[in-house]
């Protein structure tokens, strides 16, 4: 799969469009909060068809899989297996294809979180995924701005070959993110509310910097396997402040 809107996801090729892999990273944030919206809206639609709170998250959680392939799920499982084979054996765990039993409890650990929040936010979905989503993807250009690529092929192909600076490669992102605050301050009516917005748009720039920072300082500079763990740490981290606060 290749293209700025299609990449990081299963989504088939858009006729006529045939965007390059270096312009991808800039765009995966918009992509995110746009997934979060349709699995909102999958998880709206089976509530409001009388579908059990706790169907509903598990196939929201599914179709979320289900357009991404799974990738950022991997790349947590491999992450996890690759920080706790210890720094000599790091790259071979990450790249093996068997999963070992750090990456299995990482996964299960996060799903469960994942659950309870979505259960516990319910309606509010249509505002919160979306927002985590993009939070998540915002990571990976903290990621790539601070961090080496790391591989355990001597070529391979890494976004940090085609980075423009961090300024540029998420401009999109922050007018985006700037428009979507704007519209928040208009819509929103109470000052409490408001104040946890705020609290919260704080956290999702603490989260996204400091989740990449850990692991790009534990794993010794970035790859594919640790953006997907920091896409999915920052996601669940966000999800769980999410229901917390509101």
């Amino acid at each position: 799969m290749a293209g700025s809107w299609i990449f990081y996801t299963t989504f088939p090729k858009i006729p006529f469009i045939n965007p390059e892999f270096k312009n991808i990273a800039q765009f995966a944030p918009l992509l995110g909060f746009f997934i979060g919206t349709i699995q909102s809206y999958i998880f709206l639609f089976l509530r409001t068809n009388s579908w059990s709170i706790y169907a509903s998250a598990l196939i929201c959680l599914a179709s979320g899989y289900l357009i991404t392939g799974g990738l950022h799920l991997d790349g947590l499982m491999d992450t996890f297996d690759g920080i706790f084979a210890g720094k000599k054996k790091r790259l071979k765990a990450m790249k093996d294809s068997k999963v070992g039993s750090f990456g299995v409890q990482a996964l299960v650990f996060i799903t469960l979180i994942q659950i309870a929040c979505i259960m516990k936010i319910q309606n509010l979905m249509i505002f919160v995924l979306p927002i985590c989503l993009f939070w998540g993807r915002f990571s990976n250009l903290f990621f790539i701005e601070k961090f080496k690529y790391i591989s355990h092929k001597k070529k391979s192909i890494s976004h940090k070959k085609f980075w423009n600076g961090f300024k540029k490669e998420s401009l999109i992102s922050i007018i985006f993110l700037l428009i979507y605050i704007a519209y928040q301050f208009a819509s929103i009516t109470s000052q409490t509310i408001l104040i946890k917005f705020l609290i919260l748009i704080l956290i999702g720039i603490f989260l996204s910097y400091s989740i990449p920072n850990i692991l790009g300082n534990k794993i010794g500079g970035f790859n594919g396997d640790a953006c997907g763990a920091s896409v999915v740490l920052v996601e669940t981290a966000m999800l769980f402040m999410h229901a917390i606060l509101l």
